[in-house]
């Protein structure tokens, strides 16, 4: 079973590249848009080529420091704005991302490779949390008490935490953007983003709108840099930054939790993840088909939400794995932007080579290989879907994220076995689970051990849920009524019985 490959992946069309060049590539500071301090500029490629899209402005340390000094200027004025104020910006960007959502589905796919369609899909998923937080902001909210002693009263007030660092991965450069800006924007925060160097023109997009919809000067600086290290380290320790917000892989987001200690900073991780998908043996197999196309193939595997692990009751394992690989043979790899695609490219060469190992790792160890299982040739980093079968324990591939189309498929026999096999690994992100039993997945919810659980569904997030994992991936939340907590601060204050 082959995929194949249908496109002429020589350049842009000119629609495109008249639109990469329409699509702002400088700093934004103090709500203005400027070059670097030094004039440096950084490539941003095509994946399905590996050609260079455009250039971008590469930041400096001292542009850094520039983007927290503006921040930390206007946090305090920013947090006396009006609640409804921050809302109705909030509610205006909601609007003008929606009105131009096949703008930023385009840049999406051009820098990131994902099909139009997911691109699509990702601009109305990210859009939601601007008008989900446009209806937080209103209802942040306090207490007032009588002491239990009844000798004095408790007021209980929340306050935004102050400057925020968010540092966002590439692979959902639009929803990953919105889903740490707009808490910050409904709590009164100010901000710094450093967008991924592999994807930053979806968030420049998008800070354009935000300027478009009344954000004031300082409340948003914009600071995409191929020195992350040099550019954000000077500001975790910097002491007027309060809070650091993180999407990416464990072991940056461990050092990150270990520089935040120095200022004692508010964190929220979201970090790496081993997702198990599980079948009981009274699942609805199509369903569960269904749901495994989803779960695996969402952004072709590269997210963190992505089916790692397929662990099938032995009585439907050979079925499961076979009606699998047919539906990952038809489908078609090719640039995002080409009329029939459902598969694009992998991130970069980097990225396809690590799959490629790990596939090779288990094959090594014994696996099967039913469809797929090697990189597609000609230009580009693609990769096609894959399917592994007879998966020994011993194989990398079911203890470290895949992140790309690749799915190893284990069997199990008793309910305990598939709870210990999910629960055997350092991740805790999220988990599905196909059964007709309720209780069972009721028990199941309860047992394995992650922060998101999927029953009889291949997708789980929701801009209003909290979005986050346990053990090693990560703490905090995103989404939901908990995702502004995380930009709120306490406030007791103590009052002397009036009477």
């Amino acid at each position: 079973m082959e995929n194949t490959l249908t496109f002429d992946t020589s350049a842009l069309t000119g629609a495109e590249r008249k639109f990469v060049e329409s699509l702002p590539t400088q700093l934004y500071i103090d709500g203005q848009w400027t070059d670097a301090s030094d004039g440096g500029t950084s490539v941003v490629e095509d994946p399905s080529t590996g050609a260079v899209l455009t250039r971008i402005a590469d930041a400096t340390p001292a542009d850094g420091h520039r983007a927290l000094e503006a921040a930390a200027r206007v946090q305090e004025s920013w947090a006396a704005t009006p609640p409804r104020e921050r809302g109705e910006i909030l509610r205006r960007a909601f609007e003008l991302v929606t009105a131009r959502a096949e703008d930023f589905a385009l840049a999406m796919t051009l820098e990131m490779g994902k099909p139009l369609a997911e691109s699509r899909g990702e601009v109305a998923y990210g859009a939601e949390f601007l008008r989900w937080f446009s209806e937080e902001a209103v209802r942040v909210s306090g207490r007032y008490s009588t002491a239990p002693d009844g000798k004095s009263r408790l007021l209980v007030t929340k306050r935004p935490v102050g400057p925020c660092l968010f540092i966002t991965p590439w692979n959902f450069p639009l929803a990953m953007a919105t889903r740490k800006i707009a808490p910050a924007i409904a709590a009164g925060c100010t901000m710094v983003l450093k967008p991924a160097n592999l994807t930053p023109l979806t968030a420049l997009l998008f800070t354009r709108v935000l300027e478009e919809a009344g954000l004031p000067a300082g409340v948003l600086n914009v600071i995409p840099t191929t020195r992350p290290g040099d550019v954000t380290g000077p500001l975790i320790r910097d002491s007027r930054l309060r809070k650091l917000s993180f999407t990416g892989s464990t072991g940056v987001g461990q050092q990150l939790i270990a520089d935040s200690a120095q200022q004692v900073l508010r964190t929220s991780m979201e970090l790496g993840g081993n997702a198990p998908f599980l079948v009981f043996e009274d699942a609805d197999l199509d369903a569960a088909i269904d749901g495994a196309m989803v779960a695996k193939l969402r952004n072709m595997g590269e997210a963190c939400t992505a089916a790692n692990r397929f662990i099938v009751h032995e009585s439907l394992a050979s079925e499961f794995s076979e009606r699998l690989a047919e539906r990952m043979s038809s489908l078609v790899l090719g640039r995002g932007s080409a009329d029939g695609t459902n598969i694009g490219p992998l991130i970069d060469a980097k990225s396809r080579a690590k799959v490629d190992e790990l596939v090779t790792d288990a094959v090594d160890c014994g696996a099967t290989v039913l469809t797929g299982g090697a990189p597609s040739d000609g230009e580009g980093y693609f990769y096609p879907p894959t399917v592994l079968t007879n998966v020994p324990a011993s194989a990398r591939i079911l203890h470290e994220e895949v992140f790309g189309p690749v799915a190893p498929v284990v069997s199990f026999s008793t309910e305990d076995e598939a709870i210990a096999l999910a629960n055997d690994t350092e991740y805790g992100l999220v988990a599905y689970a196909y059964t007709r039993d309720l209780n069972r997945g009721i028990r199941l919810s309860e047992k394995v051990d992650v922060g998101m659980f999927g029953l009889n569904t291949g997708i789980v997030s929701n801009p209003a849920a909290p979005f986050g994992g346990v053990k090693q991936s990560g703490l905090g939340r995103e989404g939901g009524t908990e995702g502004i907590e995380e930009f709120l601060e306490t406030r007791y204050i103590g009052i002397a019985d009036p009477s």
